[in-house]
């Protein structure tokens, strides 16, 4: 009885919310062959080794920093049909879902991104969702959410704020731009400003980013063409534009889930 109510003291009964456990491993040779001692007994060592809490605790930190909505940790690839969608929509699941695939192998390198362009309500938002909730709860990828219209209103009305914020951008592992210049045909000079010295830095330094936006590459490079070509540089095998009819590519006219 003692034990279990100490038991129910901790999240982990199995650390005690330690975070780790003490475990018992055989020791080896060089070769991989087991050691023995003098006596006949195999040699063993205690060494610590993370608890399956750990990763859990690790995501849930991650998720709380990466600033998705609520709404939004609920997305996921299954829960995104693509099933008698329009071929660049499949296209897009695809691109994500091989990007996820190959984050760890790309992580560093100059094409480490990944951009979702083009018509609205085809989905682009909850692909990238996806991508970003899959990145964090599985791989303890730091994720930072920033909504460009909304993101924009926060700082404007707190500028003791942005210098942390930008900061935060500029070093996340993964930065996540989702509806990168909407709301207008052009952006402010200040968030052209701020957009291009945190997408500069992360270029400079192959750090990744994920990106939606109505804009194609050809409207981002209209727009700022330094931004653009760096979006295009480090997403270019990663990028699907989706350009078609409205009533056959907006999900949200014909009702369908996105």
């Amino acid at each position: 009885m003692e034990e279990s109510e100490s038991a129910n003291q901790y999240n982990c009964s199995q650390c005690k919310d330690k975070g780790f456990n003490l475990v018992t491993k055989p020791v080896h040779a060089d070769d991989g062959k087991q050691l023995y001692w003098p006596s006949g007994e195999p040699k063993e060592q205690e060494i610590l080794v993370d608890c399956v809490c750990a990763k859990k605790r690790q995501s849930l930190h991650l998720m709380k920093f990466s600033e998705i909505t609520n709404e939004f940790k609920g997305m996921t690839f299954s829960g995104f049909s693509i099933e008698d969608k329009h071929e660049l929509v499949q296209e897009a699941y695809q691109c994500a879902i091989d990007y996820y695939k190959d984050f760890d192998g790309i992580r560093k390198a100059r094409c480490n991104s990944i951009s979702l362009l083009g018509q609205p309500g085809v989905g682009k938002t909850h692909l990238l969702t996806a991508l970003a909730n899959n990145l964090i709860q599985k791989k303890q990828v730091s994720v930072l959410y920033f909504p460009f219209v909304e993101g924009f209103n926060d700082l404007k009305d707190d500028f003791n704020l942005l210098e942390e914020k930008l900061t935060k951008m500029k070093r996340v592992g993964v930065l996540y731009i989702d509806d990168l210049f909407k709301g207008r045909e052009y952006p402010t000079p200040f968030q052209l400003e701020q957009m291009f010295a945190v997408i500069n830095y992360r270029y400079l330094n192959h750090l990744p980013i994920m990106v939606s936006s109505e804009k194609t590459i050809d409207e981002l490079c209209d727009i700022d063409e330094a931004l653009g070509t760096r979006i295009f540089q480090m997403s270019r095998d990663y990028t699907v534009i989706i350009k078609g009819d409205r009533k056959l590519l907006n999900h949200r006219l014909t009702g369908a889930p996105t």
